[in-house]
């Protein structure tokens, strides 16, 4: 039974075009691991570098968003290898090739109070052409963070800007605090 649903799962992933697949807690270490394993993968299927530091990049900012802003954590121990660690965030990322395009999915549990200003926010950036994107990611920068970022708030600006072939993006309503949210960028 284990080899058969295990397979069927394999099976599945193959069908959907899906190359890499990882879920559950991620934290700097796991990012750094999966990555160079991405790297390695693309090399050995010849993409052209361009669209490989696309992929690679692509990755990168959304496990950086799972890191920061899954909203299903799990407490850690305050150090672990030396590293400061309080939280540890859980979510799902894939990469993979169909149709001749390549795409890196993630997927992971958001509060439902930020639902709305996501999907805002992803909306409008796919109105945007490139240069507009290019415009509105160095006024980012340069600009103060937004309320609720982490960062400099520019990481969906940059995926954005890396999706060549756009992107797509979802929330499901899970209780009446979390909801799910999953974003799908081509190249």
């Amino acid at each position: 039974m284990l080899a058969q649903q295990t397979r069927a799962f394999r099976d599945m992933l193959a069908r959907e075009g899906i190359i890499f697949c990882y879920s559950g807690y991620i934290t700097e270490g796991v990012l750094t691991g999966i990555g160079a394993a991405i790297k390695n993968k693309l090399s050995v299927e010849t993409a052209d570098k361009k669209t490989a530091r696309g992929v690679f990049s692509l990755f990168i900012e959304q496990v950086q968003n799972i890191i920061r802003y899954s909203a299903e954590t799990q407490s850690a121990p305050a150090v672990v290898n030396g590293d400061p660690l309080t939280e540890l965030r859980y979510g799902i990322v894939t990469v993979g090739k169909l149709e001749g395009r390549y795409f890196v999915a993630c997927a992971n549990m958001i509060n439902r109070t930020d639902v709305e200003r996501l999907r805002t926010t992803l909306a409008e950036l796919q109105t945007l052409d490139q240069e507009a994107l290019k415009t509105l990611y160095k006024e980012r920068l340069r600009g103060e963070t937004p309320e609720g970022s982490k960062g400099a708030g520019a990481g969906f600006i940059d995926i954005a800007r890396r999706a060549t072939d756009g992107f797509e993006f979802d929330f499901i309503d899970i209780d009446d605090v979390h909801a799910y949210f999953a974003i799908k960028a081509f190249i």
